[in-house]
């Protein structure tokens, strides 16, 4: 017995009409990028294990899909590591490549390989998919797009501002009603922890604090406990859960919380650069908040963290972004700080289909179709398909002189605008006749005139 067919879990096919949807969301992104003068780049599918691991912290290297070593590479598993029980050390022993986790840490990679070929600052857009080894779930799936703009070489705030008008643009574009554009800053955060006296488990306390809205606050604080952080530092922590009010309402109060720490003063002080920047400028259809617990969990942030949602769907972040000094260090080249945006292309597509927000005319349809009435006739057909095309005209001759009901219902299920029928009665007349499938009118043009017609219609 033949075995079904399937895909894996977390991931998806893609008809000609999700195609379309798809290629119209990302020409979307690539014309707002293109107009803020980015630049487009590639990168591969699959990149060094030691390139990934170890710069999305503990629970995204957990996630990283790993390629396992083929031929004689398979014998230099490290098997004193399993068993020691070093299976982190063992797994890297099976497997010098991952598939790439997101475009950030790739890019920071090329940047330092190509640096002598690049202008700084340098801007960046780039479009293609990640793979995540995370549970399927609803808007959350193991290959998926993300959309990405990078300011490398420039640490200016402008930068920031840049982006969250970037964001604005593309959103409003897509028509989604209202969506929120949340900021936070990495150096407050660094703050928290050093007022609670815990510097040394910031990355524990932003894990733990970016998951509020999942776990709630008695998850977090159960979070916090599991990972040694001190009673006195959570009962810290706590007032900050339920922080309210303007941006600049909750800024003024964190500014007295962190008033001993001079970093978290520093993050405060970016925050308000860009909130009042941007509410200078103004947005399209988005609006801007502060919120203290936003974390994203990457450890290569270092500035700046934005999070973007679409409001009153039950969906994640649809964007996500920030900004890090570091990143390009761990690849050897040091003072070179950086901002970037992801979209998460699925997460918006899902929102515009649950919204019913894509053009109706995204799919167009076969513009005509030739009925194949024999050898003689489809060569006929050909040779003004030929012409057609020519002139930017989509067409095909169907390939086979089947039944005219078949041929008609091919026509109609493929969407096409006119079918065009030219058979034994049409050679003899010089003629051929043209039937509008959208209102079912049927009219005759002289063949040797058809090609001139069409393009009038």
């Amino acid at each position: 017995m033949s075995q079904k067919p399937a895909i894996p879990k977390g991931t998806r096919d893609f008809l000609p009409a999700d195609v379309a949807k798809r290629t119209y969301l990302f020409n979307v992104i690539r014309s707002v990028f293109q107009l803020h003068g980015f630049q487009p780049i590639e990168t591969p599918s699959f990149e060094l294990s030691s390139t990934l691991m170890g710069k999305y912290g503990e629970e995204g290297d957990r996630l990283i899909f790993r390629i396992l070593n083929s031929g004689d590479k398979m014998k230099k598993a490290d098997l004193q590591a399993l068993e020691a029980g070093q299976l982190p050390k063992f797994a890297s022993s099976l497997s010098e490549k991952a598939l790439r986790y997101d475009l950030t840490v790739p890019f920071a990679r090329f940047v330092v390989q190509h640096q002598n070929e690049l202008s700084f600052p340098f801007k960046r857009y780039q479009i293609q998919p990640v793979w995540r080894a995370d549970r399927p779930q609803h808007g959350r799936y193991q290959e998926f797009y993300q959309c990405d703009g990078d300011i490398i070489g420039s640490d200016s705030l402008m930068n920031e501002v840049e982006f969250i008008q970037i964001v604005d643009s593309v959103l409003s574009e897509l028509a989604i009603p209202s969506f929120t554009i949340k900021i936070n800053n990495r150096k407050i955060l660094s703050g928290i922890a050093e007022v609670c006296g815990e510097e040394e488990q910031l990355i524990a306390i932003t894990v733990a604090l970016d998951k509020l809205d999942k776990i709630g606050q008695d998850g977090v604080v159960a979070e916090l406990e599991s990972k040694g952080i001190s009673v006195a530092a959570i009962e810290k922590i706590k007032p900050l859960f339920s922080l309210q009010g303007t941006p600049s309402e909750q800024l003024n109060i964190l500014s007295s919380y962190l008033s001993a720490s001079e970093i978290g003063l520093k993050g405060i002080e970016e925050v308000k650069f860009v909130i009042d920047t941007v509410s200078t400028l103004g947005l399209i259809n988005g609006k801007i908040e502060f919120e203290v617990t936003l974390a994203r969990g990457l450890n290569y942030y270092t500035g700046a963290i934005v999070e973007v949602k679409a409001d009153n769907i039950n969906m994640g972040s649809i964007c996500g972004g920030g900004r890090y000094d570091d990143l390009t260090a761990t690849f050897g080249l040091s003072g070179m700080s950086g901002v970037g945006i992801s979209f998460g292309a699925d997460r918006i597509y899902d929102v515009l289909e649950e919204l019913n927000l894509f053009p109706k005319d995204i799919s167009k349809g076969l513009s005509l179709m030739f009925v194949n009435f024999g050898e003689e006739e489809s060569l006929i057909s050909l040779r003004l398909a030929k012409e057609l095309r020519l002139n930017k005209i989509d067409c095909e001759v169907y390939p086979s002189s089947s039944k005219i009901q078949k041929q008609m219902k091919y026509a109609h299920e493929r969407g096409c605008n006119w079918v065009a029928i030219l058979g034994e009665e049409e050679l003899k007349s010089g003629q051929v006749a043209l039937k509008n499938m959208i209102n079912g009118e049927q009219s005759k043009i002289d063949l040797k005139d058809f090609v001139q017609e069409f393009l009038n219609l």
